[in-house]
């Protein structure tokens, strides 16, 4: 067992800010308050313990406050994309067993008959009577089912990973002892809460007295760095992209210099999600921009390993280094394998757990890595994103990190194209880093010097400016890149091998 984090610093540092957004600053004495409130009322409504309550809205401090409601009761929180259709919340619900749904839209017919439906409204009611009620110093113990969080599906699917209370806390723990994070300072809340980069973000905040940041809708995350006087921010790939097109404009007004400005009082820019083009990477290091590359899984509850502070180019193209309280090992087939406080509980499907580890209780990712001697992680890519070429093995992510390293290319992605010769061929996208396009001679002839050429691309197609490229997420999906390769007379082809 182990004090609530809030209810710690509730009495500890009763006015230092919890959570900061466009309407208000909330301490953490009165978020401790608004917790307190929220659980009497979800348990007054037959919320209890071991119970699982399905959340779906957008991030906000209502959010933030049901989460950690849920886990004083010992309650389990689902919280699910709220971009899901009703048809396919009925098959998440069914999947993770939900007994209650927390919402902020109009509710369907299917879930009033079936589940107990709490209105975001209610929460949102309590928080003014919340300064009446009195903030308990809750307890919480560490082996209580915490959270199911859904896998992003990349691959076969998507997963219902079930987390302890345990695997989030020492998460955070091996995190902040990486990056520092410390009372005064602020984390963006730019990823959303059903996935396990945003949960990862309250934990970090509320073990180390920070506040977390939670912008509004219509804020873009440029404009709430400066807004919000934001210290630490996580980002995936296009983030950082648009970032530094932003700084990288021309300086038009005082104003614009000191936006410029706010970017040099980040503390920590924490990159994951996908593989970094090492022009991004460049790019940040020459903006003296303080990044951080980590790898991490859900299965994981996120990080793994991270780079440290100050770490040079070399190491920022690694994956960097085991982070306390986990354990990874490379086996004999390459593959990534991962144990310790953090690693999950299992599968949920319905009343089953699913427990996928071998008798020594590692976890095959199913990446594919090896380690130098420094002990820096080389993630070398998806064992199950690797196809077969005339016989051969193609591994897509070995061809996209030496096209990342060509100058005026910002993002690859491989692909396999059927082939009636050889089964499948290697097709790529490439996205430009300015308007003006690389030439054939530019990618190929550094290709050619590094891989035999079976492993050479057919085809080198634009990326497409749509947004169902997965840009908005926090990977990039590979197989809607495939599913572009039916037709691909609506594609710009900018040449052939």
């Amino acid at each position: 067992m182990i004090s609530c984090p809030i209810s710690r610093y509730a009495e500890s540092a009763p006015d230092e800010p919890a959570i900061i957004t466009g309407e208000r600053i909330y301490s953490y004495l009165h978020l401790n308050r608004i917790i307190s409130s929220t659980a009497d009322h979800l348990k007054q409504k037959g919320v209890g313990k071991g119970a699982r309550a399905a959340l779906v809205g957008l991030n906000s401090s209502e959010y933030i406050a049901v989460l950690w409601a849920l886990w004083r009761i010992g309650a389990v929180a689902v919280p699910i994309n709220f971009r899901f259709p009703s048809e396919y919340l009925k098959k998440v619900f069914q999947k993770t067993n939900i007994s209650f749904a927390i919402l902020n839209f109009p509710t369907f017919s299917y879930f009033r008959e079936r589940l107990g439906i709490i209105a975001w409204e209610e929460i949102a009611d309590g928080r003014e009577q919340a300064c009446l009620f009195p903030g308990n110093h809750s307890k919480i113990n560490l082996e209580n089912d915490a959270a199911i969080v859904l896998t992003s599906g990349s691959t076969c699917g998507e997963k219902a990973v079930l987390h302890t209370f345990a695997n989030h806390y020492y998460n955070a723990l091996g995190s902040n002892e990486n990056i520092t994070l410390a009372p005064g300072d602020r984390w963006l809340l730019s990823l959303p809460l059903f996935h396990v980069g945003g949960l990862g973000i309250l934990f970090r905040c509320f073990l180390a007295g920070a506040a977390v940041v939670v912008p509004r809708e219509s804020e873009s995350f440029l404009e709430s760095i400066e807004k919000y006087n934001v210290t630490h921010v996580s980002l995936v790939s296009t983030q950082l992209y648009r970032l530094l097109q932003k700084k990288g404009e021309p300086r038009r007004t005082r104003r614009d210099a000191k936006k410029d400005k706010k970017l040099y009082t980040l503390k920590a820019l924490l990159l994951g999600g996908s593989a970094f083009p090492v022009s991004l990477i460049r790019q940040a290091i020459s903006s003296k921009l303080p990044i951080h590359i980590t790898y991490g899984l859900t299965e994981m509850a996120s990080q793994v390993t991270t780079t440290p502070e100050h770490a040079p180019l070399e190491k920022l193209l690694t994956s960097g280094k085991l982070l306390n309280y986990r354990s990874l090992k490379i086996d004999e087939n390459n593959e990534i394998c991962v144990k310790g406080k953090t690693l999950f509980k299992g599968y949920v499907e319905g009343q089953t757990l699913s427990r996928l580890f071998d008798p020594e209780g590692w976890f095959r990712t199913g990446d594919l890595g090896s380690m130098d001697a420094e002990g820096y992680l080389h993630v070398l890519g998806r064992r199950d994103n690797m196809f077969i070429s005339g016989g051969e093995n193609i591994m897509p992510e070995e061809i996209e990190m030496l096209l990342n390293q060509l100058p005026g290319v910002n993002q690859s992605i491989v692909v396999p194209m059927e082939d009636e010769t050889y089964g499948f061929r290697p097709a790529a996208f490439l996205k430009p880093e300015h308007a003006s396009m690389v030439t054939k001679d530019e990618v190929l002839n550094p290709l050619q010097k590094h891989l035999p050429g079976f492993k050479i691309p057919d085809f080198f197609y634009l990326w497409p400016d749509v947004n169902g490229s997965g840009e908005k997420s926090v990977k990039v999906d590979r197989r809607y890149f495939q599913d572009l390769l039916k037709e691909p007379e609506g594609l710009t082809l900018l040449f052939r091998k």
